[in-house]
Parts: C-alpha cells; structure tokens; sequence
C-alpha cells in the first residue's frame, strides 16, 4: 500500500470516529431535567415545633394572586368525606389523609392518591377503601397490641361514614386557599412552592392533640375490639 493510500484509510477512519463520537453525544445525552426528589418538599411542622408559631408562619407562605400550586389543608378533627369535600369547597383534590381517632391509641397515617377523572366524592370513598384494605392486611401480619390497633382501624374505615379524613392535598390559587383557610373545620393550610409536584411532597399534617407542641401522641389507652 502506498503512502498516499495510507493516508487516505487513516484520514476515513478519523472522520467514521468523529461522526460516531458525535452521535453517541447527541443519542445519550442526559436530561437537563432530572426527575424531582421524592419527598423533598415538606408540607405540616416538624416534630417539636411550636404549633402556634407554626400556624402563625402559613399565610406568609401561600402564592402570589394567580399563581395555582399544591397546597395541604389540615382539618381540626378528622371529618367524614362530605364534610372534608364541603370544606375545600370544590378545589381540586390531589391526595387524602386518613387516620382513624382513637383515644389515647396512636393509629397510622395512611396517604391515598385520589384517582383522576373521577367525581370527588367516589375517589375519596375508593381512597377510604384502600386504606381500609391496608390496615386489613396490617392486622394479618402484625402481632399484639399492633395487630389489635389495625384490626381497630380496619373496622372503622369499613364505614363510609367514619371520621376518618385528617387532611387533604388540592390544587388552588391564592384566593381559593385563602377560602379555604377561613371555612369552618379548617384547621390550616400550608401551601407549597409554586413548582412543587405530588411527587415531591412529604406529608405531616397536625394531629387534633397537637395543641401545643408537636410531640407523639400518648398511646397508652386501650383498643376497642374490632
């Protein structure tokens, strides 16, 4: 092979490098976007916070006027379906809190997605539901005072009726939230970052005894038999 020949193969290998170099980075560049955080946006105080200071902080928090974003509305007490929904008053709802009251027993938080495209009140009665079935399959694999706490949970979500509904998360301007804030049984409303997604949102809504700082319950009472 001549030398010009070798140069002519050597300067067609650099260009087949070059061209693949090139669509290797235009195929498998990353995104610019990375995927959000899982619970990297915290919604409800922190464990021993002063709740007057907590609540007081909120309204500084919510969006500018236009401006929709996720926002966590914490009820008093718990509230039976109807009534949570009455109380954000149409807005649309992204996630239910459930928590069956017991006294002096603590019982779970249980966070159900509501489905979308589906009328409010059937979505919130299937998020009942799920959470009914996970405390069910608690009870089976948990065992003494545990078991007896879920089996307890179990029975009262198996009511449509229960109280049952601690918090809801829903999607609001800054006027709506401001609506809700004042509506009877509404205890707070935290509002999160404009750009914050359900998928980024860790939930820690006020319990009803947490009057004064935000410590566990006690759990000393007894279990009503399911």
């Amino acid at each position: 092979m001549t030398a010009r020949r070798r140069l002519a193969v050597l300067a067609a290998c650099v260009v087949v490098a070059a061209l693949l170099a090139w669509y290797g980075a235009t195929r498998f560049t990353p995104s610019d976007a990375p995927p959000p955080d899982v619970g990297s946006v915290r919604l409800g105080p922190d464990p021993g916070d002063d709740v007057s200071a907590y609540l007081a902080k909120l309204p500084a928090q919510l969006p500018p006027p236009g401006v929709q974003t996720l926002a966590l509305v914490q009820f008093g007490d718990e509230l039976t379906a109807p009534e949570a929904l009455a109380a954000v008053g149409g807005s649309e709802i992204a996630e239910a809190v459930l928590r069956v009251p017991l006294t002096r027993v603590q019982t779970a938080l249980r966070f159900e997605p509501l489905e979308p495209g589906v009328a409010q009140a059937t979505a919130l009665d299937t998020a009942r539901q799920r959470a009914q079935m996970q405390a069910t399959a608690d009870a089976g694999r948990l065992a003494g005072r545990p078991r007896d706490v879920a089996a307890a949970e179990a029975a009262a979500l198996a009511d449509p009726g229960c109280r049952c509904v601690l918090a809801l998360v829903v999607r609001s301007d800054r006027a709506g939230l401001q609506a809700v804030a004042a509506r009877s049984g509404v205890r707070a409303v935290e509002a999160a970052p404009p750009d914050a997604t359900i998928r980024e949102l860790a939930l820690a809504p006020l319990l009803p005894e947490q009057t004064e700082r935000v410590d566990p319950p006690p759990d000393d009472g007894p279990v009503p038999p399911a």
